[in-house]
């Protein structure tokens, strides 16, 4: 057998081998030491250990990276390197410790998702919520808010990550390649490691003689030795001795036999005797885990296999539920209680958490954020507890970590003491007691010492292992083998299933004996495993690697003689031999000489060793020590050669596979393994001929390069160009047409094989073909060429078959690519024998696919490998394993089965059906793009079937295929964005509106806005795309974006007085300077809610805060006034720039990525500022704060600026609202003395931080029910030392309504009527209505202000019983209603009471004059109504009781329809406020008129700060234009002394809520949205901007927690652009369903309440969104508030086409010529069409770039230079384009273009067959299925198809007249009836021949040959479905027969009408003729039956 040829590539390089041969050498050991340093030096080492010397390398390699890592090291450096190149280094001479051991191997880590460390820690800490009887389940929160305080912490599956462990003396070190590194301590010597699956190393101490010879003296156990690794954060456990193991299964886990032994039963280990040579870890190799040990002492050697069982999985021992045991005061030999105190339970573990956590004040949050069954894997004690280890440390472990436990400081410092110091100082030897010890506590849970200092009992501390072992096969091995147990050598190889079980090999080399023992592993149905010898082989070496096959592993083996051997096929052995490249070798005369050495030896001498290789990639070892790489890539790279290869490996014997792969690579290696076209198949191919005996002659290729063109594949590929197809070479035309036929001559020899192997290869080749033909014509450049070399693989075996068994008479009109159909149009002869087991056609893939399609109980069979192996009763080599090589086929076969379900009745379903198969079988990719016209029609229909109406909870992927981008964008995960990053839109890039800018343009306008840009105005909101779609083209946004910048110098009109002298005029000037300066220090608060949300991104730079401007301009005399120094309280300055922090904060999106801690602290200026502070409050309400790391929260609140405490303090508590978060309520405590153990306590914090702080705490803890919390909340109202006012306590107000906001918010809508409430209900009703026995006079403990309480009292009651319903508890806020009563109370606590009774009885409330009415008490409502009827004066205390109450009424009616847009809501409110106005405005000198005006004034603050509440986001202008007068009023009415700063205030707030967020957001009406409005919007506004003594001003910004984003905004997903679009949209209130039409962009209802959101109008594609029964939707929703649509391409938006006049429809006219064009082109008029300027105006109802490329190419009329065949070409494009487009169908393009090609194509093509088969398929699929089962009529929901049927009939019937020709040709009807009568067809000869008689010319003009009749045969046979050859011989003498039959006898068995007889046997032949053929629907035409007949007739 001839040796195939391997080349030599030299000795490997590696850079890590040369660095470490280079330091060894330099820091070598003294050759100088005594003897007794030897001595200590191996005493220390170990006696049966490595040498630690040398250098050492490892690898693990699993084929699944593009680069596999490379380990090298020696005594004290460890590199990684990948292909040679070194990419870390890692040194360990600080550690003074030798590496004993290195490997690579995986560590499996949780994945943690991406959220902050802080937050992980602080969630984990939150109280849960307390769990009461008699709460309702109402969430607190809203929609959109209960992600966000709930967080789901998932940490997801854990992910094997690659690491590098290195084992020293005492510390094992494991760095992953992520960055991570974990160090850990070793109490034994490592003598070797392993990596093993699934993830871990195996390691193995080092076990010294004194061990076994003190076992044997003690009677003990040998400890074990063999130990796995799984997690930094457990110690090394030994692995346990199983006796069986059941693998683990794709639906069951890996289990063991016996569950008693890893629970009750005591843990075995593996016998200490045993020494490992080898473990496996599962790669590409094998999917196997095994472990070879060898016993030195009885020479054997022991198969192992080990499994992975977690130890959190295995049950619970009978003793862990008992009670503790009593304490054990006895102890055995070995076991020791050392260690009196308590210690650290894992060095590792308290290291690795605080690498993973922050320092945090409270110890419960450091919770582990890893998965809980990482740290479960082993309940023992440290193993960095024995006597002289150290603790094992993560490298980043903090000093706080090692003191935080008792006794870990002292072994800390011991431990770095040591590492520091010299080596000597260490202790370097383990004695058997510590090792004894050190096991025992192991085995009883690791001595670990309860409180009262006993001993865990056995039972409940036994260790557990990680992984089990089970011995598969004991091998008895020679005594040589046994001593050099370290040089065996195992491999894994030729894994696979083999037909019976799957199983592989593996090899054992023993060098010693040179022999080698050959194993099988397999598996078994029972989930075990059994090892079986082979055989034995000579040989020093083996190792596998990939060499001829792709996937299954061959060996190399080293034969004794130095030769080398490939086992492949099992154990088949092919000779290798290797050559070696010419040496340059230089000499001492510094000279290169060559020298040439014997291939078959080497310069080196014999090689002896062969290293493990990686791919097929090994390095030979040779005598001398040279080393040697060489690479086996033996795998053929042509995609069909291992098709093929991988076919016959399914079909045939392995004799013969193994025959044919074996003459392949021996070819092959003769060709020098060449990869150019053709070579590898010509090897297979000459191959496969010399196994089958079938020889054929092969000419050399030809010296003529235009030769040699012609037969490259260049050639082929451009062999149907219309233009190069013409293209001859004249002077060579008789050599070529001589290469070409001496070229194709076979001759057929003897078999040399059995004959029943020849029939399985041709069919499976004929099934090859078939699949390049059905499924891969649309690669041309792969299929044409491919085909081509099938159908000559098809010629050999179909002559071969056609004369020895019959079959396949009609393969030629099948496959006639390039082929000579005169070799392949066969002569039918008699045949040899007759085969029943061979069909007599071969399978026709299309008509089967057609059938099914067709008649779905059609049960067709599938000729697959198994179907022709079960029949003809072969044993397959499978040498491949389990491989589909028709893959593609196989799918497609798959989709047809779906497709056709006859289960299935609704066409809808099947369709669906059938696409989601398509998207499981291949993602995202089109399969029917990829498929024939024909084959793929039923595909794309079904396709268009869910385009039209698309299911609603498919993935994203379905939605893609389809064509519905637009739902797959609204489905996925990114949030919409408001910027373009610079770019234009697409539709802008297509179509521009406007014209190109150019760069004088940009550069004038750029100096423009660089001269007027005085810095950032604050009021940008940069969402112009959005706002110009939203608010339409005014300037209603201009408007107020003018009216809220306080940047920029306003202008005020001064009233001329001339009598006032310059100086007074100048003190008047700056009076005017400080009221307008009120003015402006109140615009941030509508600023923030105007600009709130518009900045999506931050950048990296500093984030600017706009300037609030001071100056005024004084008009008319144009003078800008400038503010005297001291003139601006500077308390106002300060809270003013406060609030414009705020503002400018609060334009950072909630979303906005890039906010970190890092960015604030780089943001933090160096001394803390009033504007700052606003900054983090602002970004804390919007949920960002909640990064900021604990040292930088420090260091704001350190320096106790009051201002930045409060911002930090509210901040920190609104970014965890809700949360009971522990470490911001530490934060609140050290500033809020009633949290602390003594609340008298001086704490230097100011009352309004104070303040701040205990609103902090109700924000914490917002509907949790903390009873602790609110107790303190509920103290603080009446709080003691705030009971008499002075200096100290002038916030006494405010802090009083924190404290009752705080406790409201705390017991937010959870108030019941149990006795611990009801104790709180009757301190809540002392406090509003004051106490009786005070009354009484009496003494109470807890003095109070009535008129501090009572409002704030009011307020905390109606929260805690909000929405409750309660009348009872709302009784309790009474309303007098006499004069006395009201004169006993402020009137501003009836708008209070008011308020709290209606949040009370909030479902009570109604948008109506009547239900406000029924809250104004009857004698009040009767005062009122006398004094408007008669005008009699009444009581100021009934008027300004009348005006609270109805101010009150109205901000309720507000909070509850708040973001609503509510119209009865709207009109009640502004009537009141139309009311109020007016008598607002009143003037009068009165005292009790100034009261009055002044209730008037407050009521009409909060009854328009109420209709913006209402119609917030909405920007409705009406609402605009009041709030706009009320504006200019405050400027007019400057002197005005009812003008306060709380006028400012609201009016902003009302115009900053009414375009809350630039219209993208409004407000909520959860119970935390309504707290947090009560606190934003609470009736005491401020009289001055410096005064907080009645209420906190930094309170006003909590509406943001109020906010949700609901404007639905649509974009077009083609051009991303915001469009106008009417959406049908169902809500449902309470039980009652509503369906509105609204217009986007819009705000929509509650998100609660929304049902469905529908898109249902002809200018875009359907979309529903059913948020009730999808959650998925309702998530998608909530994330973004983006519908992506898509525009059908025949209309407009209705921004550029409003009315719908402009559709494509209109333009273009009547589309009914354009169905005759595209049935029929050759007969329309070429002339202009309606729409003939389709190319100019296709870009404005079109965005698709296919449209456009498509309009361009083919749809632009030349009419001067075009043919007629080009006008007609355009004509037809012009046509198909329009039909596409009014139909939204970009896909039928492709198809129309094609149908085009097939009409016009000539027979003479190569693929002419397949397309007119195709074109078949089509023609049938549309005339005969489509209406039964794809058009949905009968579902009642009929559409047109795709294509047309009379389309596709209109380019088959232009075919069929050119085939109408053909049938008149006299040599054609003469080879008609030669085929039907089966006689001899005639061979081709020259072109231009008389047949029958004369010249003949074909349908193209040209002269015809014999060879182009044959393929006009072919073009019949396939077109008519006529039956083969064979088939009309045996049906037209069967005719004869009947015939002669039945005229011969009279009737009724015979008849005498000759005429009636013909007529019946002519119906019997057609139907016997279509059931035997395999035409597609419109079967055998009778027009061919009677061209049959007539041929019959002329014999």
């Amino acid at each position: 057998m001839p040796p195939i040829i391997v080349t030599a590539q030299g000795p490997p390089t590696s850079s890590a081998l040369k660095f470490l041969s280079r330091n060894t050498a330099s820091s070598g050991t003294p050759a100088h030491d005594t003897p007794l340093l030897q001595a200590i030096r191996v005493a220390l080492r170990g006696s049966d250990t490595e040498n630690v010397s040398s250098i050492q390398t490892a690898t693990f390699f699993t084929g699944g990276a593009s680069k596999e890592p490379e380990l090298t090291w020696n005594a004290h450096t460890a590199v990684l390197s990948y292909g040679g190149v070194m990419v870390k280094r890692w040194s360990f001479d600080q550690e003074g410790e030798s590496i004993q051991w290195a490997c690579l191997g995986e560590l499996e880590q949780a994945a943690t998702p991406n959220i902050s460390l802080t937050k992980v820690a602080n969630d984990a800490n939150a109280d849960p919520p307390s769990s009461d009887s008699g709460i309702t389940n109402r969430p607190t929160f809203g929609p959109f808010s209960r992600p966000h305080i709930h967080p789901k912490f998932d940490p997801g599956p854990p992910e094997a990550t690659p690491a590098v462990f290195v084992f020293l003396r005492s510390i094992g070190k494991i760095y992953l390649l992520n960055g991570v590194d974990y160090t850990f301590s070793l109490p034994f010597i490592v003598r070797k490691a392993w990596p093993i699956s699934p993830h871990g190393v195996i390691i193995q101490r080092v076990l010294e003689p004194s061990e076994l010879l003190e076992a044997e003296s003690t009677g003990d156990d040998v400890l074990p030795t063999i130990f796995s690794v799984t997690s930094p954060f457990s110690e090394a456990a030994a692995v346990g001795l199983t006796s069986g193991i059941l693998g683990q299964t794709h639906d069951m886990p890996a289990m063991l036999k016996d569950e008693d032994e890893h629970s009750m039963k005591p843990l075995k280990s593996i016998p200490p005797t045993e020494m490992i040579v080898w473990a496996s870890h599962c790669s590409i190799i094998a999917d196997v885990r095994l472990v070879v040990t060898v016993n030195t002492e009885k020479r054997l050697m022991s198969i192992w296999r080990y499994v992975f069982i977690k130890p959190k999985d295995t049950p619970v021992s009978y003793g862990r539920n008992k009670p503790p045991a009593p304490p054990t005061t006895t102890s055995s030999k070995r076991q020791s209680m050392s260690g009196g105190g308590s210690r650290r339970t894992s060095a590792m573990f308290d290291g690795g958490r605080d690498r993973i956590h922050p320092m945090s004040p409270n110890s419960r949050s450091r919770e582990h954020v890893l998965a809980p069954d990482v740290f479960e894997l082993a309940d023992m004690p440290p193993l960095s507890s024995l006597p002289g280890m150290a603790p094992s440390l993560s490298s980043t472990t903090t000093m706080a970590s090692l003191v935080t436990v008792t006794g870990a400081a002292a072994s800390a410092k011991r431990a770095a003491s040591q590492r520091q110091g010299p080596v000597k100082a260490r202790r370097n030897s383990l004695s058997r007691n510590d090792l004894s010890t050190t096991m025992d506590r192991m085995a009883l849970g690791g001595g670990r010492l309860d409180s009262d200092g006993a001993l865990t009992p056995p039972e409940h501390g036994r260790m557990k292992a990680a992984y089990w072992m089970e011995c598969l096969l004991i091998h008895q091995i020679q005594e040589e083998d046994a001593l050099s147990w370290r040089n065996i050598s195992v491999s894994i190889f030729d894994d696979r299933f083999d037909g019976k079980e799957s199983r592989c090999l593996m090899s054992v080399c023993l060098p010693a004996s040179k022999s080698m023992q050959i194993f099988s592993i397999a598996h078994q149905p029972d989930r075990t495993m059994f090892v079986t010898p082979i055989s034995e082989i000579p040989a020093l070496s083996a190792t596998s690697l990939r060499a001829t096959r792709g996937n299954v592993w061959d060996l190399l083996i080293v034969k004794p003689n130095g030769q080398l051997s490939l086992l492949t096929h099992g154990l088949c052995e092919i000779p290798v031999q290797v050559q070696y490249q010419p040496e340059k070798v230089q000499g001492k005369g510094e000279l290169d000489m060559d020298i040439s050495i014997a291939p078959e030896q080497g310069p080196h001498g014999q090689v002896v060793f062969a290293q493990e290789a990686q791919w097929g990639t090994t390095t030979l070892i040779h005598e001398d020590g040279w080393k040697s790489q060489i690479t086996f890539d033996l795998c053929p790279l042509d995609k069909l050669v291992i098709e093929c290869f991988q076919l016959l490996a399914l079909i045939l014997p392995p004799e013969l596979t193994f025959e044919i792969h074996r003459l392949f690579l021996e070819k092959w290696s003769t060709r020098t393994w060449s990869t150019a076209e053709n070579v590898e198949f010509e090897c297979f191919s000459s191959s496969l001929y010399a196994v089958f005996g079938l020889e054929f002659q092969v000419v050399a290729p030809p010296s003529d390069p235009w030769l040699r063109l012609f037969h490259s594949r260049s050639h082929d590929h451009f062999a149907e160009d219309p233009a190069l197809k013409f293209l001859r070479y004249h002077h060579s035309s008789l050599l070529l047409a001589q290469y070409k036929e001496l070229n194709l001559h076979i001759q057929c020899l003897p078999l040399s094989y059995m004959d029943y192997t020849h029939w399985p290869s041709t069919s499976v080749f004929h099934t090859t073909a078939k699949g390049l033909a059905e499924v891969r014509t649309h690669r041309l450049s792969y299929s044409s060429g491919s085909a081509s070399r099938m159908g000559r693989l098809l010629e050999t075996f179909g002559t071969w078959c056609n004369e020895r068994l019959a079959v396949f008479a009609n393969l030629s009109y099948a496959f006639s690519f390039n082929m000579s159909v005169s070799l392949a149009l066969i002569a039918i002869t008699e045949p040899d024998h007759l085969d029943d087991r061979i069909p007599v056609w071969p399978p026709d893939i299309s008509a089967i696919l057609y059938g099914r399609v067709s008649t779905p109980d059609w049960n067709a069979p599938w000729h697959d490998v198994q179907h022709i192996v079960t029949r003809f009763s072969i044993t397959p080599s499978l040498e491949y394993g389990v491989c589909d090589p028709l893959h593609e086929l196989h799918k497609l076969s798959l989709l047809y089965n779906t497709l056709s379900d006859g289960k299935v009745t609704d066409g809808q379903k099947r369709a669906e059906n059938v696409i989601y198969q398509m998207v499981s079988q291949n993602g995202e990719r089109d399969v029917s793009s990829e498929l024939p016209l024909g084959v793929a029609a039923p595909l794309r229909e079904a396709a268009r079937t869910c385009q039209l109406a698309p299911p609603g909870n498919w993935p994203l992927e379905a939605y893609r295929v389809i064509g519905r981008n637009d739902l797959a964008a609204s489905a996925t995960q990114n949030p919409d964005t408001f910027i373009s990053d610079g770019y234009k839109s697409r539709k802008e890039s297509i179509n521009p509106i406007r014209p190109r800018e150019t760069i004088g343009g940009i550069t004038a306008e750029a100096r423009t806005l660089a001269g007027e840009a005085d810095g950032a105005s604050g009021v940008d909101i940069n969402l112009k795309e959005f706002t110009d779609v939203r608010f339409g083209l005014d300037r209603r946004l201009e408007e107020v974006a003018r009216m809220l910048c306080s940047s920029a110098v306003p202008s005020v009109k001064s009233i001329d007085r001339p009598e006032l002298s310059e100086h007074d005029q100048t003190k008047e000037h700056q009076n005017q300077v400080v009221r307008v300066a009120e003015r402006t220090f109140a615009l941030p608060y509508g600023r923030a809610m105007f600009t709130f949300g518009s900045v999506p991104v931050v950048t990296r730079e500093a984030y600017s805060i706009p300037k609030i401007e001071y100056n005024i301009r004084v008009q008319p005399l144009n003078i800008l006034v400038t503010p005297e120094p001291g003139k601006i309280s500077p308390e106002s300055v300060a809270w003013g720039e406060f609030h414009n922090g705020v503002a400018a904060g609060l334009r950072i999106a909630p979303s906005a990525p890039g906010v970190e801690s890092s960015w604030i602290a780089f943001n933090k200026p160096t001394e803390l500022s009033p504007e700052h502070a606003g900054f983090l409050l602002a970004l804390g309400l919007t949920g960002h704060l909640k990064e900021m790391l604990t040292w930088h929260t420090f260091s704001y609140l350190t320096p106790k600026h009051d201002l930045t405490s409060i911002g930090v303090l509210l901040g920190m508590a609104a970014a965890n609202v809700g949360s009971g978060n522990q470490h911001v309520t530490k934060l609140l405590a050290v500033h809020t003395p009633a949290l602390l153990p003594t609340p008298t306590v001086d704490l230097n914090v100011s009352l309004v931080a104070q303040a701040a702080g205990l609103y902090g705490v109700g924000l914490v803890y917002l509907g949790t029910r903390n009873r602790r919390m609110a107790e303190v909340c509920l103290s603080q109202i009446s709080r003691r030392d705030l009971v008499q006012p002075d200096l100290s306590n002038e916030h006494r107000e405010a802090y009083t309504y924190s404290g009752a906001l705080a406790f409201g918010m705390i017991m937010l809508g959870k108030g019941t009527i149990i006795p611990v409430d009801l104790v709180i209900l009757k301190r809540l009703s002392i406090l509003i209505h004051g106490d009786t026995n005070t009354m009484m006079g009496k003494q109470t403990k807890a003095p109070f202000d009535i008129n501090l309480t009572s409002p704030a009292a009011a307020v905390a009651l109606g929260l805690m019983y909000l929405r409750t319903g309660r009348k009872d508890i709302a009784d309790m806020l009474t309303i007098p209603d006499t004069v006395v009563s009201l004169n006993a109370i402020q009137p501003s606590f009836l708008l209070v009471r008011t308020m709290a009774r209606a949040l009370i009885m909030w479902d009570t409330i109604v948008p109506s004059n009547e239900w406000l009415i029924r809250q104004i008490p009857r004698t009040i409502l009767d005062a009122i109504e006398t004094r408007t009827k008669t005008g009699k004066p009444i009581d100021d205390a009934m008027e300004l009781a009348y005006y609270n109450i109805i101010a009150g009424g109205c901000f309720v009616v507000g909070l509850k329809y708040a973001g609503t847009a509510r119209q009865e809501a709207y009109q009640m409110i502004v009537k009141h406020f139309d009311n109020f106005t007016r008598m607002a405005y009143g003037s009068g000198p009165a005292f009790d008129h100034k009261i009055k005006r002044s209730a008037i004034r407050d009521g009409l603050n909060l009854i328009s700060i109420s209709l913006s509440m209402v119609m917030a986001g909405t920007g409705e202008i009406t609402c605009l234009r009041r709030l706009r007068y009320a504006y200019g009023m405050s400027q007019q009415m400057m002197y005005h002394h009812g003008f306060k700063y709380g006028v400012h205030v609201a009016t902003h707030m009302s115009l900053g809520l009414l375009f809350l967020g630039g219209g993208r957001f409004t407000l909520g009406t959860s119970d935390a949205a309504i707290a947090c409005m009560v606190t934003a919007f609470f009736p005491r506004f401020n009289h001055v901007s410096s005064d907080n003594r009645s209420f906190l001003q930094a309170l006003r910004h909590m509406w943001v927690l109020a906010v949700e984003p609901r404007c639905l905004i649509t974009r077009d997903v083609d051009t991303n652009e915001i469009v106008y679009l009417p959406v049908k949209i169902t809500m449902k209130e309470g039980d009652v369903v509503e369906q509105t039409q609204l217009i986007t962009p819009t705000l929509i209802p509650d998100m609660d309440k929304l049902m469905s959101i529908r898109v249902d109008t002809p200018r875009y594609w359907p979309f529903y969104l059913d948020t009730a029964a999808h959650p998925h939707h309702k998530e998608a929703l909530l994330r973004s508030q983006t519908l992506y649509v898509k525009r059908r391409t025949a209309f407009l938006s209705y921004t550029e086409d409003p009315r719908g006049s402009r559709s494509l429809f209109v333009r273009s006219g009547s589309s009914a010529g354009d169905a005759a064009t595209l049935d029929f082109p050759q007969l329309t008029d070429t002339k202009t069409h309606p729409a003939g300027d389709i190319s100019e105006f296709i870009t404005s109802f079109s965005n698709n770039v296919l449209f456009l490329a498509f309009a361009d190419h083919f749809c632009r009329a030349d009419s001067q230079n075009a043919t007629h065949a080009e006008r007609l070409f355009q004509t037809y494009c012009h046509a198909v384009l329009l039909d596409s487009i009014l139909q939204d169908k970009p896909q039928t393009l492709q198809s129309h273009l094609t149908l085009y090609m097939y009409r016009n194509m000539s027979p003479k093509s190569r693929y002419f067959h397949l397309r007119l088969q195709d074109l078949r398929f089509a023609a049938d699929f549309y005339a005969k299925v489509y209406d039964r089962r794809f058009s949905g009529k009968q579902e009642n929901n009929a559409r047109s198809a795709l294509i047309r049927g009379s389309t596709v009939q209109g380019a088959l019937h232009a075919l069929d007249r050119k085939l109408d020709e053909v049938r008149t040709l006299p040599s054609f009807l003469g080879y008609i009836g030669r085929y039907a009568r089966g006689e001899p067809l005639p061979q081709a000869r020259a072109s231009g021949v008389e047949v029958g008689g004369g010249i003949n010319m074909d349908v193209d003009g040209d002269a015809i040959d014999e060879e182009m009749v044959a393929r006009y045969l072919g073009w019949y046979l396939l077109r008519n479905g006529v039956p083969v050859s064979t088939l009309l011989v045996v049906l037209g003498q069967l005719a004869r027969d009947a015939h002669a039959q039945c005229i011969s006898m009279p009737p009724p068995a015979g008849t005498s009408d000759e005429q009636r007889l013909d007529l019946g046997i002519k119906e019997v032949l057609h139907s016997t003729g279509n059931k035997m053929t395999t035409a597609l629907g419109s079967g055998w035409s009778v027009r061919s039956l009677n061209e049959i007949l007539e041929a019959w007739k002329l014999t």
